[in-house]
């Protein structure tokens, strides 16, 4: 049997990788539903103007709901191989606690606050951030070798 028409499995890392994907992908439509998302009307491209809040509780923007969107495509791409979602993992977890340190040193209120941040992004950030790389380099040691 050629390896090509073998039964191709996912591994464990490459099951996570996706799930965490598919909640980024699900969390960027979201961000889109008014209702869901509270005082929609006011959901800006950019900008700490947005008062925009997914779930009346993480504020966003379109740029935000773009940007998780994109992880999500990433996310799914990377997964595709259990090297990728390694790597998915620690980058974009490295991205994420990047995004949290960045969150805790801008005024929330100034113009560097692009994409918008408050107070239960950056929580979420610092989580996310943390259990992504955890993840990764849990993940990392059974994946040395492996190519599906």
């Amino acid at each position: 049997m050629s390896q090509s028409s073998m039964p191709r499995t996912r591994t464990p890392v490459q099951t996570v990788t996706m799930a965490i994907a598919l909640v980024f992908l699900l969390v960027g439509i979201l961000g889109f539903i008014p209702g869901i998302t509270t005082d929609f009307d006011t959901m800006t491209f950019a900008g700490h103007h947005s008062d925009a809040m997914l779930l009346g509780v993480f504020g966003v923007s379109v740029l935000h709901n773009i940007v998780h969107l994109l992880f999500g495509v990433v996310g799914l791409v990377m997964a595709r191989t259990a090297g990728g979602s390694v790597a998915f993992l620690l980058v974009g977890g490295a991205i994420y606690l990047v995004l949290w340190i960045y969150g805790l040193l801008v005024d929330l209120d100034s113009t560097a606050n692009f994409v918008p941040f408050n107070e239960a992004d950056n929580w979420l950030h610092l989580i996310l951030g943390v259990a992504m790389v955890g993840l990764g380099l849990v993940f990392s040691r059974g994946t040395r070798g492996v190519t599906t």
